[in-house]
């Protein structure tokens, strides 16, 4: 059977973020103030007593966007109450009941999905009479809770489970597939993310708009391909350090950050019209240093072929991003899909390659060869040896060259040296993690 989603509704500023993120045990959503902050479907695989759900937070049910994407936010609003097997109709305990809560009722009174009802901001029991007023909505039982006071989370979470749908005794296993790999898609605004991840998703999951900042949190969407299971990672498009003035910014940067040491690959998306900006060095310099395989994606390509040829893009992005030769270069069309399935091949096979391993004798017959055809050079009047060398660990590669001096070479020396392996070992598209160091005599 499907993983139950268990999604969570309201007027916008009710909590909603905030119980999200109280219920996952981690800060996933983005919690701000400021009214409209969610506007995608965010959602999290949880488990408790056994059972496995889905909770999915969404945007607030009244909202009129500054961007005007109102229409888009209610769609995805719509889709996820339409898919839901479980709805947290979240009211605040604080405010009392409004005008707009009553509509959120209307909306949500013929359906036939359980729906429980949350008081959320019930910072002490002294508000519990207040929260009795939600009562007059007809839904049921009000829980009153607060995510600030940690009140009531474990009562909640049994009135949850309780009103999942019962499990299937015919099926195998209500445990979801674990996904083959975790796939971040980075870059700055308006480059193509959230099309590229519908595409792959075959469904509207992420709003895509021409206003640049749509996407604000990182969006973890489930997909399959060819009979497994993957996760594409949205992120919010990134601006300039010096541009970044509000809380939402400052957070979506840091959600974006997050989603890139998490992932298993990283495609980092260009817009093909677009020359390289310093946003977009900041982010390559930024996997790099994580040390996360990487595609560099050109996007949009449709817009430049015959145009343009790919060998000048190339070697423009070589041109750019010298400490990235190794990594693979895409051009897709993420709106039609062309080359989109190649992509993601290619991703599988990255994620392969930061799992090889390579015999220690193997290692050390190719370091010997690298140091008969080019010697180090003489440090302090001496020539540095190395003894040997081993591998350490995978994802990344990790080699470790004993040595007799790690300061006596060059970091030319070592790129000739990460050079060689890069040619002559199964990994050479990915990250490798280099080090030299001293043997000890003992």
């Amino acid at each position: 059977m499907s993983v139950p989603k268990v999604v969570i509704v309201g007027r916008p500023n009710v909590g909603k973020s905030s119980l999200f993120n109280w219920l996952a045990g981690r800060r996933v959503a983005i919690v701000d103030d400021q009214p409209g902050v969610t506007r995608d479907r965010v959602s999290y695989l949880m488990s408790e007593d056994d059972r496995f759900f889905e909770i999915v937070d969404t945007g607030g049910i009244g909202i009129i966007d500054d961007d005007s994407l109102t229409e888009e936010i209610n769609s995805q609003i719509e889709f996820a109450i339409e898919s839901a097997d479980l709805i947290l109709f979240v009211v605040d305990a604080r405010s009392g009941l409004m005008g707009l809560d009553d509509e959120v009722a209307k909306r949500l009174r013929y359906l036939s999905t359980p729906i429980i009802c949350v008081a959320n901001k019930t910072d002490r029991p002294l508000l519990d009479s207040q929260a009795d007023e939600f009562y007059k909505l007809g839904r049921g039982k009000v829980i009153k809770v607060s995510t600030i006071a940690n009140r009531n989370r474990d009562e909640l979470l049994e009135m949850i489970v309780d009103r999942l749908p019962e499990i299937d005794p015919d099926a195998e296993s209500e445990e979801p597939v674990e996904p083959e790999l975790k796939i971040a898609i980075v870059g700055r605004r308006n480059v193509g993310k959230s099309t590229f991840v519908n595409t792959v998703a075959k469904a509207e999951r992420m709003i895509v708009s021409e206003v640049a900042g749509t996407t604000r949190d990182s969006v973890d969407v489930r997909y399959e391909l060819d009979g497994k299971v993957f996760i594409a990672i949205d992120t919010p498009g990134l601006r300039k350090r010096k541009s970044v003035r509000t809380n939402v910014d400052f957070y979506s940067l840091h959600r974006a950050q997050r989603s890139i040491r998490r992932a298993d690959v990283v495609l980092m998306f260009f817009d093909a019209k677009s020359r390289v900006s310093r946003v977009d060095k900041q982010l390559c310099q930024y996997i790099a240093e994580n040390h996360k395989p990487c595609v560099l994606v050109v996007n949009k390509w449709d817009l430049m072929a015959g145009h343009m040829p790919t060998e000048k893009w190339v070697l423009y992005l070589r041109d750019e991003f010298q400490s990235l030769w190794h990594t693979p270069i895409a051009f897709i069309t993420g709106q039609t899909g062309k080359n989109v399935k190649t992509l993601l091949n290619h991703c599988q096979m990255l994620y392969k390659q930061t799992k090889e391993r390579v015999t220690t004798g193997e290692l050390n017959r190719l370091v010997r060869r690298a140091v008969e055809r080019h010697p180090p050079p003489i440090y302090k009047n001496r020539r540095p040896k190395i003894f040997y060398a081993t591998q350490a660990g995978v994802e990344p590669p990790t080699i470790v060259i004993f040595c007799s001096n790690p300061k006596a070479f060059a970091p030319q020396y070592r790129r000739y040296l990460l050079g060689i392996l890069r040619d002559q070992l199964s990994f050479g598209e990915v990250p490798i993690k280099l080090y030299l160091q001293k043997r000890n005599n003992e």
